[in-house]
């Protein structure tokens, strides 16, 4: 250990870590801090986060990119949905449907969704709680959002099933990519009713349906927002992560830290300032910063835009401020979750947090080595950015908020000590684990 970590983890050591008692360190969490998930409607949840069932070609489960054995991600910079074959780094394309594209940005994690905090989810933040509008969120559905959602959690499942490049396929190929392709999105025969009719039609979701949901008991049909509620219920109960050294330490266990991981903390919290922005219990602010994380692949745009430029949390306020800002995200079992940045473009955590450190050189040496992408063909090369695009980045460089301040090898030691401390080991695991088969019984991937 290099001399000024080693006097410091030796001082706290010595002190009863009495140094870190005066950092901001937030109140340990608490079962009223996480939505309240019954046990029935965790099993339905459950079977339907790993049917393929409620994709548009019955192929892709949420649990193709968000599995457990990769840290509730696909251990991808940019994953590959409809179109691929396989799984996380193994996945390649399937030459008889071969995908248009890259899914645009880097598969999050799933640990704590279910924290009353979190009023915002994906990268650029597109749906929001917002107690103003009419069903109580903002998101691109504007007027046409159904009422039902039990919240974001729950609405943000409405995007990848249907996103062609997720999870609905293309419109060739099956009514519900057809249904989205026209714009019948809500209401009678559209893409949302379609997926809850399949589910409903199938043996043995009726039953887990009325268990877990009163009305549809007394006959009520079954609607998306219950499929949806209910794969929210299960994320929520599944991958609750607040039992990390880093808890125990909060709720009192001052041994529960090694010198080493308390000589991070102090640093987290005091010198280096990780904590501005990764704040509170669950290390992050829920804000938007431009970091200048490299673009990889297509970016996210809309289909009438001619550029390929990823701007962010500008797509959704409008706000030129905005630009290339992306959320801040938890760093609950950061060190599980490989690759790191919205697009994944770090392997490493250890390397990314010395790019996070000083953004400005670290994109201006980029190169690309490194980063996890599914197997290629021919027809995706071209789609591919292996750079930042050269005419923006001038742009994401002036965008970024932090100066650059490069860590010490001493330093990147000590922070990745601690956050090590942040691993909750059961809860990527899981409780209920991968299912041995679904009602559909479609193929799973495990």
């Amino acid at each position: 250990m290099p001399r000024r970590l080693l006097a410091l983890a030796l001082l706290l050591a010595a002190n009863g870590a009495s140094a870190a008692d005066d950092l901001p360190l937030p109140a340990p969490l608490r079962d009223a801090d996480f939505m309240a998930v019954s046990a029935a409607e965790a099993k339905l949840g459950h079977l339907l986060f790993y049917d393929p069932i409620l994709s548009g070609n019955r192929n892709i489960a949420c649990a193709t990119c968000h599995h457990p054995t990769l840290g509730t991600s696909d251990g991808l910079a940019l994953g590959m949905g409809e179109g691929g074959l396989g799984l996380g780094p193994a996945r390649v394309v399937d030459p008889a449907n071969p995908p248009e594209e890259f899914i645009p940005r880097n598969a999050p994690a799933l640990f704590n969704l279910g924290a009353h905090e979190i009023t915002a989810l994906f990268h650029d933040g597109r749906i929001e709680k917002d107690p103003s509008r009419p069903h109580g969120f903002r998101t691109p559905m504007g007027a046409d959002m159904e009422a039902g959602f039990s919240g974001v959690l729950s609405a943000q499942t409405m995007f990848p099933v249907l996103s062609p490049s997720e999870m609905a396929g293309h419109v060739h190929e099956n009514d519900i990519a057809k249904a989205v392709r026209s714009g019948r999105i809500t209401g009678p025969g559209g893409a949302w009713d379609i997926i809850a009719r399949r589910v409903a039609e199938t043996k043995g979701y009726p039953a887990l349906f009325a268990a877990a949901y009163p009305d549809i008991r007394q006959g009520r049909a079954i609607h998306f927002t219950d499929i949806s509620n209910a794969i929210a219920g299960f994320m929520a109960a599944e991958w609750r992560a607040d039992n990390a050294p880093f808890d125990a330490y909060l709720r009192g266990d001052k041994t529960a830290l090694s010198a080493e991981a308390l000589a991070g903390m102090q640093l987290f919290y005091g010198e280096i300032g990780c904590a501005s922005c990764h704040s509170g219990a669950l290390l992050t602010d829920h804000s938007f910063h431009a970091m200048g994380v490299p673009q990889l692949g297509p970016g996210k745009h809309a289909d009438f835009e001619n550029h390929r430029r990823d701007l962010g949390r500008m797509r959704v306020t409008g706000q030129a401020s905005d630009a290339y800002a992306f959320r801040t995200p938890s760093l609950r079992n950061v060190t599980a979750t490989a690759p790191y940045g919205h697009t994944g473009a770090y392997a490493e955590l250890r390397s990314f947090l010395q790019a996070h450190s000083a953004p400005r050189a670290a994109l201006q040496a980029f190169t690309g080595d490194g980063v996890k992408l599914a197997a290629l063909t021919d027809h995706l090369e071209d789609a591919l950015y292996p750079l930042t695009i050269k005419e923006d980045r001038a742009a994401l460089l002036a965008a970024i908020e932090v100066e650059d301040r490069p860590l010490s090898e001493s330093d990147l030691t000590a922070l990745m000590a601690f956050l090590e401390s942040l691993t909750d080991s059961g809860a990527i695991t899981g409780t209920l684990g991968i299912p041995v088969a679904v009602p559909s019984g479609l193929p799973l991937d495990k």
